[in-house]
């Protein structure tokens, strides 16, 4: 086997061009045999093999920075730079990340996970070499649905200034995570058809270059002419008319043709973006006719395509799919907006029942969410679904543009805590930080599918913004006594000398750790706490006349969250109750399935029924 040749940076110079075609082949079966077993990003990565094999034989590395977008279609290049075998725990605990990350490799050249930040990163490298006085090249990758993102634009509108290289591979398989939406899409679409201009340009190049001693000149001066010719065949060339060169398109599948306009690329003094057309899935049929279902995908039968371990419990991206739907039923004044992710949100049906009310905005939460508010000042009522790690992306236009004007905009938060393989950009371990921080905002955390329909119905009521946060995974069944009304918790259970006061997604566990406490002959209360803002003061002040502790648990950063600001509470009573906080710690935490990453940060019934034991006055332990 050619992959086997490949086992440290740069082999792949070692390995003639004639056999790159099967090398591509043999990626691709690694990938595709690999992921099959431990999930992961497959659909993107399929569609980047020849793209990452024609850099990696223009550049060097670690020398070169090249810089990935998101990291979603990093695969290859960890591959070819020498972790192949690590491959086996991808995504696992101690394994490799699914993402590029500098801790595991020199050639990871910045750690990403969120989208449109790779030409900003990639114009710091080339302002710091600059100015250091270094030669180094720098290539920043992204695709056409992160070129939604405004950060992207703000960098190309920077980059314009620049006076050396600096290559921009604009990536084009038409799609992010779903099928991309906008002007820019409709735009790209365009270039995609310019067939005629890249063939004549690629022709022409070719036969100037062969001219003896006279050709090179004539090529530099015909590329400095480059707008004249372009704007006959290309409609518009907005990255000309930004001032950076373009070149292409491309085909992503043709390595010869790719590394052709990349080492035309690198003798360009300035900014060039190279433009490559590259299908998603490709090589592998199931992958390239369900390129959604293949972006993130668990582990799959490769005959079929078919998910090994599918999910047989409704989860809560299931139950707020239809308690969306149902809300966009009963309320005509209902939209519902996302970020380039109605499937993950759970976003579908609505789209399909409701056209007119759906708006996915692309790659854009900032975007998304002042959108909302301008909807909300014309009389609708905006229902935005964004991944709770992603909507840290908006916090000045929750706070500025939707809570300090008290617009009626409901926030739903999915992914909300720790989510597993896709490791510490993806988890969202802030947004009751962020959220609770803002005047008039409201936030719910569901403890059951139930709940999460509750609140819903209770937000589209309630006048100003609303937040609620669910988790990743299946919903819990248990049926509240009570039904949720704002600004109050419900007491699951009555007990004594210690309060558990459970947040969202830990009432489950909280419930599992009481029938261990039961069996030891301890009866702490129970609390569904339901809203981390307002939190039910007047519930807490009353507990804490008649229990001598707490412990509350959430699934989300200790520091500045929910538990934090009940030991505020109950400081600033001065009833003199101790408080035990449970949460995710002051760090990043990592990649691995989600139950042992929670052990991990002491969140499961075990840590809860310990935490209660070491809070429990010493006098009533010893009464047990």
């Amino acid at each position: 086997m050619i992959l086997e040749k490949i086992n440290a940076p740069n082999d792949i110079k070692k390995i003639p061009l004639s056999e790159f075609p099967l090398l591509a082949e043999e990626i691709r079966s690694f990938l595709i045999r690999s992921v099959s077993v431990t999930g992961g990003h497959l659909a993107s990565n399929l569609g980047a093999v020849e793209l990452t094999m024609a850099l990696h034989n223009v550049l060097t590395f670690p020398e070169d920075k090249l810089i990935w977008d998101v990291g979603h279609q990093s695969y290859t290049h960890k591959i070819l730079t020498g972790r192949r075998e690590e491959f086996a725990h991808l995504r696992c605990a101690g394994g490799i990340s699914g993402f590029p990350k500098r801790c595991e490799s020199s050639c990871d050249a910045f750690d990403t996970g969120h989208s449109s930040t790779s030409i900003s990163a990639g114009l710091g490298y080339v302002r710091a070499r600059d100015l250091n006085k270094q030669s180094y090249r720098v290539v920043s990758v992204i695709g056409d649905g992160a070129l939604t993102g405004g950060m992207a634009y703000e960098a190309m509108n920077n980059a314009a200034l620049l006076e050396t290289n600096f290559i921009i591979v604009l990536n084009d398989n038409d799609m992010s995570i779903s099928r991309n939406v906008g002007g820019m899409s409709s735009y790209l679409g365009v270039l995609r058809t310019a067939k005629v201009y890249t063939g004549m340009k690629m022709s022409v190049t070719k036969a100037l270059n062969k001219v003896p001693y006279a050709g090179e000149k004539m090529v530099e001066s015909v590329r400095r002419t480059k707008s004249s010719i372009k704007q006959l065949f290309i409609p518009g060339m907005l990255f000309e008319n930004m001032g950076i060169t373009y070149l292409g398109p491309v085909d992503g599948h043709n390595m010869r043709q790719m590394m052709r306009a990349f080492n035309e690329a690198k003798k360009v003094p300035g900014p060039v973006m190279v433009h490559v057309l590259t299908e998603k899935g490709h090589g592998y049929e199931p992958a390239r006719l369900h390129p959604e279902r293949f972006h993130g995908t668990g582990p799959f039968n490769i005959l079929t395509g078919e998910e090994t371990d599918k999910k047989t419990r409704r989860q809560y991206t299931d139950v707020l799919s239809e308690a969306v739907v149902s809300l966009g039923r009963r309320n005509k004044k209902v939209c519902a907006i996302t970020a380039a992710m109605p499937e993950g949100t759970g976003l579908s049906r609505f789209a399909k029942e409701f056209p007119d009310r759906f708006f996915d905005v692309g790659i854009a939460e900032e975007h998304a969410v002042t959108f909302a508010a301008g909807m909300a000042l014309g009389g609708m009522l905006p229902v935005v679904c964004v991944y709770s790690s992603f909507m840290q992306r908006a916090v000045d236009q929750i706070l500025h543009d939707v809570c300090m004007q008290k617009l009626h905009v409901i926030f739903v938060l999915d992914r909300a805590g720790i989510v597993g393989a896709d490791g510490e950009t993806h988890h969202g371990c802030f947004d009751i930080v962020y959220l609770t921080m803002m005047p008039n905002m409201t936030v719910m955390a569901p403890s059951s599918g139930q709940e999460m329909r509750e609140m819903l119905s209770l937000a589209a009521e309630h006048e100003g913004p609303c937040a609620i946060r669910y988790p990743k995974g299946p919903a819990f069944d248990r049926e509240s006594g009570t039904p949720v009304e704002y600004g109050k918790a419900e007491v699951i259970e009555e007990g004594q000398d210690v309060a558990v006061i459970a947040l969202g997604s830990r009432v489950k566990v909280c419930i599992d750790a009481l029938e261990h406490l039961h069996a030891e002959g301890i009866h702490p209360t129970l609390v569904n706490a339901r809203f981390a803002k307002p939190m039910d003061t007047g519930l807490l002040e009353s507990l804490a006349k008649t229990h001598r502790a707490f412990v509350t648990v959430e699934e989300g950063v200790v520091t500045g969250g929910f538990g934090e600001q009940v030991c505020q509470l109950v400081q600033s009573s001065g009833c003199g109750v101790r408080v035990e906080t449970l949460g995710i710690p002051d760090r990043f935490i990592t990649h691995g399935k989600a139950e042992p990453l929670l052990q991990e940060c002491h969140l499961s019934a075990e840590d809860v029924a310990d935490a209660v034991k070491r809070v429990l006055p010493q006098k009533d332990q010893e009464n047990q």
